[in-house]
């Protein structure tokens, strides 16, 4: 469906008018079997929304081989009507990506960058280049893509089809829900009429305007900002650089930020701030915005508008993001201010998190107290996208006082001394949260493993996601360097009576021993996982370090019960 949606939408351009929208594809609607029956089907995960996060967490299911129904009310992707949405995708998600089979169609048709360059009025005052950062530089993934945010729902979309285990619903719009001690019951509505779905668990991915907080009684501390924004998706026929631009005050916008982004198909997202007091339909009228992008770009810049509409954000996060048998994830759980691409691509980790937990339990490799996890890790970092894109908003915007004054004065110091160019504040990107205070981490745990290579024993080259797959769910032991015959007994032991698979991990001068091993010649794979010298490290199914060690012994052991949620179920309530 996506490549007859790639040939018929997108060699033909998009629609050329303000506020028309991008054409997006139609996936057929079928009425549910429940209709016809009269009977409640029951499944052991229903996912309810058809966004990124909702199809990142079918699509991660069905590599899993779990069985689940995915309900959307609308029959496509993206919104319709609506702008190009998300479009910073971070290394951590294209890892994730690529791990689900959907990267190499998202890097043919985005745009890769890594340099980011700051102003204030014509002055430079920040920049950076991920590539030469520790953090991004080892990974098979680059630092960030630019892609419309549809394109990745529907390469997801057809994955899912590929892969099968998931059905997707479309036009199945959840009207009510109520859960019990044996399971969730759901009623939908959909055009052949209503019928009711029973579930163990329920994946609410509905978006910021989710009925579930309602119907569960989730709390949610909010703040809600009075920042306008315009954005503007167009193409040029002179091609500003391929670069993150943004401008805190910008002299062709009355002194407002703007951001500048190049996406797939040559088009470019430029988001102007606007006045708080704006008239969202006059800062977003063609004309209006012509003459924007005309004092920015030049007269001869050669503008063709794609889309173009106005936005306002608010904070705000759920206090648990599970109540019983529902989990909410991506903006059902959090929504935050759009700085540094922390909105989509915490859903996708969101997604992630879940899957591979709601696979073990279900497939009997875990219990089922390491779904209390997903609360532990994925509020902690919920709470800290609030707390850093919270920060960038007062910036761009400072209150009268205080905030204003701290703005001037680093813009101002910014501009003559280095030192004051780390309190710029445009947007701190996002990056993979680590995990402080989960039940299934140790405190040597909770740190995010990047997709590097290594080789396999015949010489060619391999990944971290490739190790993920052939463990194909289960927990990973990498063992690094030379082991005694007593450690690799025990080893064999372990992968012998738990969900794990083992593997040793090789320096240029270390011997093989009974284990499968592969080659880490410069200790790119002992890095990302966050160990030294002769260790181990318990790596899970979302990439991310359960525990670490230096001895394989009984702490092994114990950091394999506590990842599985064995642990975690021990602890008094």
């Amino acid at each position: 469906m996506a490549d007859r949606y790639a040939e018929v939408a997108y060699t033909n351009g998009y629609e050329s008018t303000a506020g028309s929208g991008y054409q997006l594809p139609e996936y057929p609607f079928h009425a549910p079997p429940e209709i016809a029956s009269g009977e409640a089907s029951h499944h052991p995960v229903v996912i309810v929304g058809g966004g990124i996060t909702g199809l990142t967490a079918a699509c991660a299911l069905a590599q899993y081989g779990i069985p689940a129904v995915l309900l959307d009310e609308d029959n496509t992707v993206g919104v319709k009507g609506a702008s190009s949405r998300g479009i910073c995708y971070t290394q951590k998600s294209l890892e994730i990506f690529e791990r689900l089979g959907v990267y190499e169609r998202i890097a043919a048709k985005g745009i890769q960058w890594s340099v980011g360059r700051t102003f204030a009025g014509n002055d430079e005052v920040y920049s950076f280049d991920l590539k030469q950062q520790g953090s991004f530089n080892l990974s098979t993934q680059p630092p960030f893509i630019n892609i419309q945010q549809f394109y990745i729902e529907a390469y997801l979309v057809d994955r899912i089809y590929e892969l099968g285990h998931v059905e997707l619903r479309w036009k199945n719009r959840v009207t009510a829900f109520r859960q019990d001690n044996e399971c969730a019951t759901l009623t939908v509505s959909t055009p052949a009429g209503e019928y009711h779905l029973r579930a163990d668990h329920v994946i609410d991915a509905t978006g910021c305007h989710s009925p579930f907080r309602q119907w569960v009684g989730a709390s949610v501390t909010a703040k809600k900002g009075d920042d306008r924004w315009c954005i503007a998706d167009v193409r040029f026929s002179k091609h500003p650089p391929v670069e993150r631009h943004t401008w805190i005050e910008a002299p062709f916008n009355e002194n407002r930020a703007v951001w500048q982004h190049l996406m797939g198909d040559d088009v470019w997202r430029i988001d102007y701030q606007m006045a708080p007091d704006s008239d969202p339909a006059e800062v977003s009228r063609e004309d209006v915005v012509r003459e924007r992008l005309a004092r920015q770009f030049g007269a001869d810049a050669g503008i063709e508008i794609v889309w173009v509409g106005p936005y306002a954000y608010r904070s705000e996060c759920v206090d648990r993001m599970r109540h019983g048998r529902v989990f909410l994830m991506g903006d059902s759980a959090k929504v935050v201010s759009p700085f540094g691409a922390r909105g989509g691509n915490t859903g996708i980790a969101d997604a992630d998190n879940l899957a591979w937990k709601l696979a073990a339990v279900l497939q009997g490799r875990a219990t089922p107290a390491l779904l209390d996890s997903y609360d532990e890790e994925r509020h902690e970092a919920a709470q800290q996208n609030v707390l850093v894109t919270n920060r960038t908003a007062r910036f761009l915007r400072p209150a009268a006082g205080v905030e204003k004054l701290f703005r001037d004065a680093a813009l101002s110091l910014a501009r003559q001394h280095p030192f004051a160019r780390q309190f710029v504040n445009t947007g701190r990107m996002a990056v993979a949260n680590p995990y402080t205070r989960s039940g299934a981490c140790d405190a040597t745990g909770g740190q995010s493993v990047q997709n590097v290579a290594f080789h396999w024993p015949d010489g060619s080259r391999g990944t971290v996601n490739d190790l993920l797959r052939w463990a194909q769910g289960r927990l990973l032991v990498l063992v690094f360097g030379s082991t005694s015959a007593t450690a690799l007994e025990r080893l064999q032991d372990l992968a012998a009576t738990a969900p794990v698979r083992c593997v040793q991990v090789l320096g240029p001068d270390d011997l093989a021993g009974a284990l499968e091993h592969v080659r880490d010649p410069q200790g790119h794979l002992q890095g990302a996982c966050h160990v030294f010298g002769h260790a181990w490290a318990l790596l899970r199914p979302d990439s991310y370090v359960a525990a670490t060690g230096e001895s394989v012994d009984a702490s092994l052991v114990h950091a394999v019960g506590r990842a599985l949620g064995a642990a975690i179920e021990e602890e008094p309530a």
